[in-house]
């Protein structure tokens, strides 16, 4: 199961990422955590910057309201998304 916090109108939750996948998705849940692949090294904040825009596109939320909490040189993150629900984020997880 997903872990999540909610706090001041956002959605907290941890992101396991995997760099230079052949394409960017949300791959599911594991360990409590959204698995996220993206396509970009992680060099540079690249990966970061592809993470960001792929929860973004997959959520419907601008790209400003996806920031990265902490873990920014990890493949362990913790994300806060503005203007979601939590449906939304289970869903992408592939939780009913």
């Amino acid at each position: 199961m997903l872990r999540y916090t909610e706090a001041d109108g956002s959605l907290i939750f941890t992101v396991r990422v995997a760099p230079r996948a052949s394409k960017s998705a949300v791959a599911g849940e594991r360990d409590g955590a959204l698995k996220v692949r993206v396509a970009a090294p992680p060099v540079d904040g690249a990966a970061n910057e592809e993470l960001v825009k792929t929860l973004g596109k997959a959520l419907g939320v601008p790209t400003r309201a996806v920031e990265i909490v902490s873990g920014h040189s990890s493949k362990t993150k913790t994300m806060r998304v503005s203007g979601v629900e939590l449906r939304q984020i289970l869903h992408l997880a592939g939780v009913k």
